[in-house]
């Protein structure tokens, strides 16, 4: 068996807007893995200013990766169990050079086109005409949930745009999750969350900032929107920790990013953890490219989901990995007709 490690770009139609800056492009790291004539592929997908694993010394670890990727799978997960990234790296691409073909890494209804999964809208920040032209694009589109980014732009503009959907649509038309990336004070989050409810929404991602748990568990308790924890899930490795963190807190959901929570291994735990806590979930993906999220959709898909997952983000790149996937009415499918096409470096 030998591996390489291929450095990728990807380059956003748009430039993208998040509470942390704006992003343009996104670096990557494609793992193939062949053996006895056959290539499985997987993505490490690093994260830079979100990855636990963002460290200096992150290139260093796959190098360790290609000159070991003989040792059983347990003994490399053990030794990377800081680096998330390359964790999801590692099971696509075994599961990648096991399958009949290399991208059907979990065949189902899904991956014979016969079933879609629903997902939300991604509506990223930026000013308000912005936003709002990208709410009027996803409603078009079919989208039954959108999401919105905020805490980037005049708080007082969010609440018009949120008032400007629920003038044309009913909580039960359309179902709306935001997301503040940790950008609200935790002195001042509380008010904010009541102003956000009377538009009727979903759910909130990560209000405040991550590591601030006695505040985050008394904003549980105290919000009147249900409070979705994410990047406060980052650096939790073992159930039993998994567990405690889920009494402490108390969530209302956990949203679970496998390249960012310990790959699929670590994400199966976070699903245990949630069923024995009666903590309730869904998957979304981290910027990944076709390759990352047609793995993740397809896992996804297997773990009997039952809300609209965050798988859109395929569909942001110019240069992405030409793939199967592609959304319709809300829901992500996959064509069986069509093929995975790589650039010549990969094959």
């Amino acid at each position: 068996m030998k591996a390489s490690i291929i450095p990728y770009v990807l380059k956003f139609k748009r430039p993208a807007g998040t509470s942390r800056g704006i992003l343009n492009t996104k670096k990557t790291y494609i793992l193939k893995i062949e053996e006895n004539g056959k290539k499985g592929y997987g993505e490490c997908n690093l994260f830079k200013g979100l990855s636990r694993d963002d460290k200096p010394d992150y290139e260093e670890k796959l190098k360790w990766l290609i000159k070991n990727i003989d040792r059983p799978i347990n003994e490399q997960i053990d030794y990377l169990k800081n680096y998330s990234s390359i964790i999801f790296g590692i099971e696509q691409a075994m599961a990648s050079l096991k399958a009949k073909n290399p991208f059907i890494l979990y065949p189902s209804e899904f991956t014979k086109g016969l079933q879609g999964i629903p997902i939300n809208g991604l509506v990223w920040m930026g000013h308000k005409e912005f936003m709002k032209e990208q709410i009027d694009q996803k409603i078009k589109e079919g989208f039954k949930v959108i999401k919105l980014k905020i805490g980037a732009i005049n708080f007082e503009d969010e609440i018009d745009l949120l008032r400007y959907i629920r003038q044309n649509f009913s909580d039960k038309d359309l179902e709306i999750r935001v997301d503040a990336n940790g950008a609200f004070a935790p002195e001042t989050a509380l008010e904010k969350l009541k102003r956000l409810s009377e538009f009727n929404i979903h759910s909130i991602e990560q209000p405040i900032g991550q590591g601030q748990m006695e505040e985050m568990a008394r904003l549980c308790q105290a919000s009147p929107i249900p409070i979705a924890l994410d990047e406060e899930l980052i650096g939790y490795n073992h159930l039993f920790d998994k567990e405690n963190f889920l009494k402490t807190i108390k969530p209302q959901y956990i949203i679970l990013k496998p390249a960012l929570h310990g790959g699929f291994i670590g994400a199966d735990t976070w699903i245990e953890a949630a069923g024995k806590t009666r903590t309730d979930w869904w998957i979304t993906s981290a910027l990944e490219s076709n390759i990352g999220l047609n793995a993740l959709a397809q896992y996804t898909f297997i773990k009997n989901i039952k809300r609209p997952q965050g798988l859109g983000t395929g569909m942001l790149y110019t240069n992405n990995f030409k793939s199967p996937l592609y959304i319709s009415q809300g829901q992500l499918f996959f064509q069986q007709d069509k093929s995975f096409m790589l650039p010549e470096a990969f094959s």
